[in-house]
């Protein structure tokens, strides 16, 4: 019997994966999983041969939204599975998710909402609000894309507004000093459970904490408190999920959560040893799950025909 094939989903600048997810192709080999790399937008790709798709850098979706949309669509056409599943996908592609997880008691970052053409006076919302300084955004956005800090009294902040607006909804948040005063932490859950926390830290007089942006990440232990706090958005998160990143500050001993990340996060698998083979151990439980099922619906439905 052939191994189950895996594609580990990327993007055309990293048709070759991350240097962070590399080691995961290891892991599922010596589980017998054959996994390789696959853009998620080639033509040339045939999703059916694969038993399961694994997102992990499909980095560029959202400057395609309408495409991967359509790519998701396609997988659930094909019947081909998907870690994280389409409709959780789905969930997590607009940050309005984070709504939600306000109403369930998520502590999370202040949000003015901003629907796309609507005519906000930024100045104004910010003097409302009491925010001196603060982050405008897209809704559907990944990498710090077009996301800028802007200043109450700043000539030039309106106009950051008005052209995410033209494209899409916006996001205004407070500016989190704990940012450049601590940093950002990364907690990262994989199957179901926690596996190690990251700290990451903005550039001097940046705010934006991704490598590209000249961020740095280094690991931590992670504080206990906070890491009661984003086990609990991990769970009230769309779900059901392979992985998950919870991203938030600390401030005043209590995690405020900025995002949960189920699409395509850096995982950061290379800062704990375990991290690679404790995904890859999940990822074979859920082929073997789905095999048993498949055999079971087939053994029923020979059954049935014996029966007729």
């Amino acid at each position: 019997m052939s191994p189950p094939r895996l594609a580990l989903v990327t993007c055309d600048s990293q048709r070759e994966l991350t240097e962070d997810d590399r080691p995961l192709l290891g892991e599922l080999w010596q589980r017998g999983i054959k996994a390789e790399p696959a853009v998620w937008d080639d033509p040339r790709v045939d999703w059916r041969v694969y038993n399961a798709v694994l997102i992990r850098s499909a980095w560029d979706y959202h400057l395609k939204i309408a495409s991967f949309r359509a790519w998701l669509s396609r997988l659930d056409t094909l019947g081909v599975e998907s870690w994280n599943p389409t409709e959780v996908v789905r969930a997590n592609i607009d940050k309005s998710y984070l709504k939600k997880l306000e109403t369930a008691g998520v502590s999370v970052v202040p949000t003015l909402w901003v629907p796309q053409g609507a005519g906000v006076n930024l100045e104004n919302a910010l003097a409302e609000r009491g925010w001196a300084q603060a982050v405008v955004k897209p809704a559907v956005s990944a990498g710090a894309y077009r996301t800028a800090k802007v200043r109450r009294g700043d000539a030039g902040a309106q106009a950051v507004l008005d052209e995410v607006l033209v494209h899409s909804d916006a996001m205004v948040q407070p500016y989190m000093a704990e940012i450049a005063a601590e940093g950002e932490w990364s907690f990262v859950f994989l199957g179901g459970e926690f596996s190690h926390a990251v700290l990451k830290t903005p550039r001097e007089g940046d705010f934006r904490v991704q490598v590209e942006h000249g961020g740095r990440a280094v690991g931590r232990p992670a504080p206990s408190e906070l890491l009661t706090q984003a086990r609990e958005a991990a769970i009230v998160a769309p779900g059901p999920w392979v992985y998950a990143r919870v991203d938030g500050v600390r401030r005043g001993g209590e995690l405020v959560v900025i995002e949960v990340e189920l699409i395509e996060p850096v995982l950061y698998l290379s800062f704990a040893p375990s991290a690679a083979g404790q995904l890859a151990a999940a990822i074979a439980d859920r082929l073997r799950a789905r095999k048993l099922s498949t055999n079971s619906s087939r053994d029923e439905s020979v059954d049935n025909s014996k029966k007729t």
